[in-house]
């Protein structure tokens, strides 16, 4: 076969679209994105929006995780949500008319997650989303919006768990376009196990394994809330009291806090480390070494879950009640945070067995698109 015959049957294949957007959904594509290539069966478009843009948050996770510069580049930035919502989906509309996707993968709950989807559905793009069915009930949160929309006109829903499944047929749902496929967090945390494992950021931050807990914070109604912060870091200062406390300090929560004046309080604590927000190896090892964690993130609940470790997610509510009641996660106030890690199990004491979260999630993935790649 010739150059040019080669290049035919290549162009031929269906083109299928992976959208990123923030550090979560790199964790989630690092799998995904070079299991789908290997198939040889399409040809793949990674898509990153733009809207986690410091090297910090984004390229370096690309490079760690060895994924390719992007296809596509948005550039979309901060806004507010109807800004990111909208430019993303103007963007991503010329992206789609200039070559049309066969389909387009969208994954979490971001707000590029839910404007790609809108954009490619009117267009008449297949969509599926990665961890869907996930509920907190809860609509004050722009994340529950973005995870209802896209669910909604979705045609294929990858869930990681039986609840996910369960809320999806209550909405209406047809079981057909239901595919559960379990945790692709895991399959990120599994391939990495060994080099997480190796990782020396604990000795090098001069903690002591199992001595520490781990904290992360950068929920907008969390940390935009003046009461809230002052709680914070009154909770920081008991849980220094008797152990080590490290903090990666997310950027947004870093403005907060120098807004409201209060990084200052938090450099006199001798036993808080805030330090700058770590690629993913050094951050699971962080969190794999750690007595417990303390967050408002959603991805930690199911990473600790899968450890064994306890996480105290300070939330008035969960989207992933599963590392509830099968994994190791607990739902607290901020003024509880200091007592609920005094009384932690340690960890591996409940180590997680949650059905699918084995690893393999990118594979079933696969397999379950290139069942459908042709299908009209």
């Amino acid at each position: 076969m010739g150059d040019t015959d080669t290049m035919h049957a290549v162009q031929s294949k269906p083109l299928v679209d992976i959208v990123a957007a923030t550090r979560p959904n790199f964790v989630k594509i690092a799998r995904l994105y070079p299991q789908l290539v290997a198939s040889g069966e399409c040809r793949v478009r990674l898509v990153h929006t733009g809207q986690h843009y410091d090297a910090n948050l984004s390229q370096a996770f690309f490079d760690e995780f060895g994924l390719p510069v992007p296809d596509v580049r948005l550039g979309i930035g901060s806004g507010s949500h109807a800004e990111q919502t909208g430019h993303t989906m103007m963007a991503y509309e010329q992206i789609c008319q200039a070559e049309r996707p066969a389909w387009t993968i969208v994954v979490g709950d971001v707000n590029a997650t839910v404007g790609c989807a809108l954009a490619a559905t009117k267009l008449g793009v297949r969509v599926a989303h990665l961890e869907a069915g996930l509920r907190s009930f809860d609509r004050s949160m722009p994340e529950e919006i973005n995870r209802v929309v896209t669910d909604a006109i979705s045609d294929l829903l990858w869930t990681p768990s039986e609840d996910a499944d369960a809320h999806l047929a209550e909405e209406g749902i047809p079981a057909s376009r239901i595919e559960r496929v379990g945790n692709i967090m895991i399959d990120t945390f599994e391939h990495r196990r060994t080099a997480i494992e190796q990782d020396t950021t604990v000795d090098r931050l001069g903690l002591t394994r199992r001595g520490y807990v781990m904290a992360t914070f950068h929920r907008p109604a969390n940390v935009e809330d003046y009461a809230w912060c002052l709680a914070l870091v009154a909770a920081l200062e008991t849980m220094t009291r008797e152990r080590d406390v490290v903090w990666p300090l997310h950027p947004r929560t870093r403005a907060q806090l120098a807004r409201f004046e209060l990084l200052e309080t938090l450099s006199v604590m001798p036993r808080l480390q805030v330090i700058e927000p770590l690629a993913y190896t050094p951050f699971m090892a962080l969190i794999r070494h750690a007595h417990a964690v303390v967050t408002d993130s959603g991805g930690l609940q199911e990473e600790t879950s899968h450890l064994g470790i306890a996480c105290f997610t300070v939330r008035a509510n969960t989207e992933r009640p599963i590392t509830v009641t099968l994994g190791t996660n607990r739902l607290v106030r901020i003024d509880e945070v200091a007592d609920a890690i005094r009384l932690a199990a340690p960890p591996d004491a409940r180590r997680g067995a949650i059905p699918l979260w084995d690893g393999r999630t990118a594979e079933r993935v696969v397999h379950s698109l290139l069942k459908r790649l042709d299908a009209v």
